[in-house]
């Protein structure tokens, strides 16, 4: 990991382009070096610009921005400070145990942070623990034109409460296997009281879950007509053979896969 996090500030910059295809990540001091990784892979592999919109997730300092600035010229940093504005402005001060859960529960920054951004209501975000190995032409013709949610698929079921509650509370059935490494929703899907109401009921009658945001994802989705990127080629979770052989578009790499992923795999951009 430290020999990545140094290798990170050695990348070739990537410039972001105000009218470029936009991306979300939200990162910091600790996730950084792995969001640039990130980034300088889809720039390797994929014929277009991109607007990369950096959200702080409480860390940002003068020295971070200041590198952000010499390796990702013209990436929008969206501060705390704006964040907390937005907050106010969006979500209802009564929606107590969702703006609770945002201080304890980085995860769900990707929902309260990220959703309450002016500007498109459309909104790709990604997760920095991803390396892409061809053009994900999916992904773009997404961000071109989106019209239903896009999401991965994930490797097993990962919601972290019983589909019962799930399926009782959204009223709706439940998308299989989201995976939010890579995550496109409408912001005007998101009913932030109702969110509040589901964090409540889940944790009172099932506890919490490190799985809640990618539960609280799936029930937004709830049975709308989704774009679903195939699985074989947007892998969550590879194996040693497919990481050896940079199988597929997209690898996101989460529980077995980070031993490889910060041993050996960032060598290869």
């Amino acid at each position: 990991m430290k020999r990545m996090k140094k290798a990170a500030l050695a990348l070739e910059p990537v410039t972001s382009y105000a009218d470029g295809l936009p991306i979300h990540f939200l990162t910091g001091k600790n996730y950084l070096y792995q969001t640039l990784f990130c980034i300088r892979s889809l720039a390797k592999t994929a014929g277009a610009h991109f607007k990369f919109i950096l959200i702080d997730d409480g860390t940002f300092d003068a020295d971070l921005t200041e590198l952000v600035q010499r390796l990702l010229p013209n990436a929008e940093i969206i501060s705390a400070e704006l964040i907390e504005k937005n907050l106010a402005q969006h979500i209802p001060r009564s929606c107590t145990a969702l703006l609770e859960k945002r201080k304890v529960y980085p995860h769900i920054r990707k929902l309260t942070d990220i959703h309450t951004l002016p500007g498109n209501s459309w909104k790709l975000v990604m997760d920095s623990d991803m390396i892409f190995w061809t053009e994900p032409k999916e992904i773009l013709s997404w961000i071109e034109k989106p019209d239903s949610p896009l999401y991965m698929r994930d490797c097993m079921p990962s919601y972290g409460y019983t589909d019962l509650i799930l399926k009782e509370l959204s009223g709706k059935q439940l998308p299989e296997l989201v995976n939010v490494g890579v995550i496109g929703l409408n912001s005007d899907y998101i009913e932030w009281q109702k969110i509040d109401e589901w964090i409540k009921i889940l944790e009172s009658r099932e506890g919490t879950s490190y799985y809640l945001e990618q539960a609280l994802t799936a029930m937004i989705i709830g049975d709308r007509p989704s774009t679903i990127l195939a699985d074989n080629q947007y892998i969550v979770n590879p194996d040693e053979q497919l990481i050896k052989h940079k199988n597929g578009i997209l690898h996101h790499y989460v529980d077995l896969s980070k031993k490889e992923y910060f041993i050996d795999v960032w060598k290869n951009i």
